[in-house]
């Protein structure tokens, strides 16, 4: 064959052999993040403990670290005190009043009944003098008067026994048991308090970082470890605009990475709305290249050990053939 006509087939017979030739299934670049819980107190302390170490794994309710809670628990033994406190006015609300009281007053009712029938005796006696003349009706009065204050005595002593005989009246009852239950709020919020110094371990994951040391003053609201649980960590990687049409949320794909061996299962868990970049003035053909969207998959949870956020990855499609 003429050397001529060698040179002008060479590129059709390397174009035909590049388009009969396997392709390689498309991949694309990301990188693993870690969706971490951060662990803090409501209230401020000095850390006195922390069990917490980076690296390590926990379970839940593990103990992580505790503060000072010597303020919180002298306010949660004053809150008992007043508690019971409370109690006991309650309780004694719905008693009488105490027996020698009562003693006391049933002793005057019968002085005072005693009394009385011996101004009824006097009067009647002062009556038949008067009938014979030997007294002036002034003294029979007076006879009469004693006689009714005595017998006032004895009806005012009764009242007294049956009062306290009663308990308090049924508002004062009722104001009794709101104070013990607003006590019992104030006990209860006080425990928590208390609780809020000793932080545990929400869920089982891996203690990412410590951020003080035995001694140090925390904030308020201020993360002093933070946990990677294994379904924190997921692949984020940039599909182009032209292959977007190929995922979907809960469709398979394969992550690969260095030194995690075979290739790490995960399905597509959140697809991007928007492009991460966008053509500064105007789409166009050349510029639509550029337009990537981020897509997010998560692997289950033993195969989530095998990746550390910031790695490198590699994603492909689980129906795009075996990885490599």
């Amino acid at each position: 064959m003429p050397t001529a006509l060698v040179r002008r087939c060479a590129p059709l017979v390397a174009a035909l052999v590049a388009a009969c030739a396997p392709q390689a299934p498309a991949s694309w670049s990301g990188y693993v993040e870690g969706e971490y819980v951060f662990v803090a107190s409501a209230l401020a302390g000095t850390l006195v403990q922390l069990q917490a170490q980076r690296g390590r794994n926990v379970g839940a309710g593990d103990v992580l670290f505790a503060l000072d809670v010597q303020a919180e628990q002298a306010g949660r033994e004053e809150s008992a005190a007043r508690l019971e406190a409370a109690r006991a006015l309650a309780a004694n609300a719905t008693k009488g009043r105490r027996g020698d009281e009562i003693a006391v007053i049933e002793a005057q009712l019968a002085q005072a009944r005693t009394q009385s029938r011996l101004a009824e005796s006097e009067l009647a006696r002062q009556q038949g003098l008067v009938t014979q003349g030997f007294i002036s009706a002034a003294r029979l009065d007076e006879a009469a008067s004693a006689s009714a204050q005595a017998r006032a005595r004895v009806a005012e002593l009764s009242a007294a026994l049956r009062v306290a005989r009663l308990p308090a009246r049924a508002d004062e009852q009722a104001a009794a048991v709101a104070q013990v239950q607003a006590a019992s709020q104030v006990l209860a919020q006080s425990a928590w308090r208390e609780e809020q110094k000793l932080r545990r371990a929400p869920l089982a994951a891996r203690v990412a970082e410590t951020y003080f040391r035995v001694g140090e003053w925390v904030a308020a609201g201020q993360p002093v470890v933070s946990l990677l649980p294994p379904a924190g960590v997921k692949a984020r990687f940039f599909v182009p605009q032209s292959d977007l049409g190929a995922l979907a949320v809960g469709q398979p794909v394969r992550l690969l990475c260095d030194g995690c061996g075979a290739a790490i299962e995960a399905q597509v868990s959140f697809i991007a709305t928007q492009a991460e970049y966008t053509p500064p003035v105007i789409y166009s053909n050349a510029q639509r290249s550029k337009l990537v969207f981020m897509v997010e998959a998560r692997p289950a949870a033993a195969d989530a050990e095998r990746l550390k956020p910031g790695q490198p990855l590699d994603v492909r499609r689980a129906d795009a053939g075996a990885m490599p």
